[in-house]
């Protein structure tokens, strides 16, 4: 299929790298909607492991393209408003609905939808001169968009959450990190290479584990503590009868590395 941005696949890792680097990679109607829908593709892709998102060029994803979207959008009346915003928002649904691991390269700035995109990966990493800013206040809309004031209050608590979404003020990478909000800050240098070291890593590990912890991390949001224990019991109890696990069991036996299939 061709896309609006570069894809490619290696040893079980997806790289998106978003490519309209002149406009700080922001979003055309055609890009979201081929992100949305390469999310849910992903699904059902067993050749794809892992998935690391980054942008070319100086930026990671400035948001919705103000001339191709914003200036189109206020000819539209507001049934195509809401059609516009549940097909952003089903992007993130997608992301999160993956069972796969989704790194976010934090190449440079992060703005507005880009940087929801980077709050809906599950892990990310982030250059030492990028900057991420929930901007939507700044342009006279909610900072409630895409999933972000679900999202972000449970990354780095309702406080700070509040303060980023009303203000839309950027974030440097080192407050970015003190927040909790990125894993890692790197030089501009290292920041693919380690998100590719992360992603092999996870690719070449028991990814039936890895994807059952990340549904259940999200899961988990919403259940009380025993709910929790119970579901976790019963997720517990089906990777226990994983051919994964008795990999490990019997490389145990044998004093070896476990080779994991993904089952």
């Amino acid at each position: 299929m061709s896309y609006d941005f570069r894809y490619e696949l290696a040893d079980g890792v997806a790289t998106i790298t978003l490519d309209r680097p002149e406009a700080l990679n922001a979003l055309t109607f055609a890009i979201y909607a081929q992100l949305r829908d390469l999310f849910e593709a992903l699904r059902a892709d067993d050749a794809v492991r892992v998935v690391v998102i980054t942008g070319a060029g100086r930026g990671f994803c400035s948001g919705g393209d103000v001339h191709e979207i914003i200036g189109v959008m206020l000819e539209r009346g507001v049934r195509e408003h809401l059609e516009f915003c549940r097909m952003t928002g089903a992007l993130v649904a997608n992301m999160r609905l993956l069972d796969k691991p989704i790194i976010a390269a934090i190449n440079g700035t992060a703005a507005g939808a880009g940087a929801v995109i980077a709050l809906a990966s599950d892990l990310r990493l982030m250059a030492e001169g990028a900057r991420l800013a929930f901007l939507f206040t700044k342009v006279g809309l909610t900072g409630a968009d895409m999933g972000a004031a679900y999202l972000l209050p449970r990354l780095i608590g309702q406080a700070r959450a509040t303060e980023l979404l009303l203000f839309g003020d950027p974030v440097d990478a080192p407050t970015a990190e003190r927040y909790g909000l990125v894993n890692r800050v790197l030089p501009a240098d290292e920041l693919l290479p380690t998100a590719q070291a992360w992603a092999r890593r996870l690719a070449a590990g028991p990814t039936l584990a890895q994807g059952m912890t990340k549904r259940m991390l999200t899961n988990e949001w919403n259940m009380d503590l025993l709910s929790a224990i119970e579901a976790e019991a019963q997720a517990q109890a089906l990777l226990m009868l994983a051919e994964d696990h008795r990999a490990f069991y019997e490389a145990f036996k044998l004093k070896q590395q476990p080779e994991f299939g993904g089952r």
